[in-house]
């Protein structure tokens, strides 16, 4: 049963910035700034003119490679999940949340554009309640308990193209503890 508590954290999508979003809103609190990613981005490419790990822009998009460093600061890992296993398999009490890379319509404005690009969101457990924390929504999206919450992945998993990343604690990540084993 979800129950009300605390206010949730939730960052709102600004420039191409999903992934400091994603990862402040599965941590609940403004941990990384766009300083703090560009600065992973150098650290990741160091003797590179054109940084490979966001645009060139200088806007934010950031790969999937500042997102696992950020974590490891925090003593956190990103597992990605394999789609071909059953999200039945995950071991939810291990798990702290989930970004999730998704296909995003593009929008100017109020004018939709007829193309898709890759956006970053977070899911995670909120109040014994699961969130959706697109920073694209105007708030958290209730998701529900677990079950609801295997149906969101599976819905989500089903429409290519989507990549999971589990969020866990170093410690899961060496133990393989964020999956059930059978018996």
């Amino acid at each position: 049963m979800c129950e009300s508590g605390p206010e949730i954290f939730h960052e709102k999508q600004r420039l191409e910035l999903c992934a400091i979003h994603a990862l402040n809103n599965v941590l609940q609190e403004r941990i990384f700034t766009k300083e703090a990613a560009d600065e992973i981005c150098k650290r990741l490419a160091p003797e590179c003119r054109v940084n490979p790990h966001r645009s060139f822009l200088g806007t934010g998009n950031y790969d999937v490679n500042v997102i696992m460093a950020a974590l490891q600061s925090r003593g956190l890992a990103a597992v990605w999940w394999d789609k071909r296993r059953s999200v039945d398999l995950l071991h939810l009490d291990h798990i702290l949340g989930f970004i999730m890379n998704i296909p995003s319509l593009v929008s100017l404005g109020f004018l939709s554009l007829p193309f898709r690009r890759r956006h970053w969101i977070a899911v995670r457990l909120v109040n014994e309640c699961y969130y959706n924390l697109d920073s694209k929504l105007k708030g958290p999206v209730r998701i529900g308990d677990a079950c609801d919450l295997r149906n969101f992945l599976k819905e989500h998993i089903s429409q290519e193209p989507c990549e999971v990343l589990l969020v866990v604690d170093k410690k899961v990540e060496e133990d393989g503890t964020w999956m059930l084993h059978s018996s």
